[in-house]
């Protein structure tokens, strides 16, 4: 098993980690999305190599349905874990930081919320790799996402 720590935001009423490896950016854990979505401005997602792969795309969550741009980051990274053509979609939501991290990205993954010494702990098993794959669906007109481990030793 491999492990791997990432700190969180002291003082935050919400589990925000601080994601060093890709742009010192700051992400909010949400255990019940389902999608991982980008809140801040577009421009900054494009000059992080992000390129938008549809438009107007209906998603659940925030208390209803919105709609967002879906786009695909190259390499997404988060702790030991690598993400190859991240999807992502991005909707102007107000959250303390950029992104939301959603519980599919981490399926198949031991991970642990550590408020009191403020740290997010992830144990990849054994079976699982560290390269993750991220496959988004369309089910009747609701956007649905798959994560799977790619062994690649």
């Amino acid at each position: 098993m491999k492990q791997f720590t990432l700190k969180m935001r002291k003082r935050a009423q919400r589990p925000i980690v601080f994601l060093a490896e890709f742009f010192q950016l700051e992400a909010m854990l949400d255990t019940g999305a389902v999608l991982p979505v980008w809140v801040e401005d577009e421009e900054t997602l494009k000059a992080m190599g992000g390129i938008p792969i549809a438009f107007n795309q209906p998603f659940g969550g925030f208390g209803g349905t919105t709609a967002g741009t879906l786009y695909r980051i190259p390499l997404f990274r988060c702790g030991e874990l690598i993400y190859p053509e991240f999807p992502i979609i991005a909707a102007h939501i107000d959250l303390p930081c950029q992104m939301l991290l959603s519980a599919a990205m981490f399926s198949g993954l031991i991970y642990e919320v550590d408020d009191c010494n403020h740290k997010f702990n992830v144990t990849i098993p054994d079976r699982e790799s560290h390269v993750r794959k991220l496959i988004i669906e369309d089910r009747n007109g609701n956007l649905h996402i798959l994560c799977t481990g790619e062994n690649v030793e």
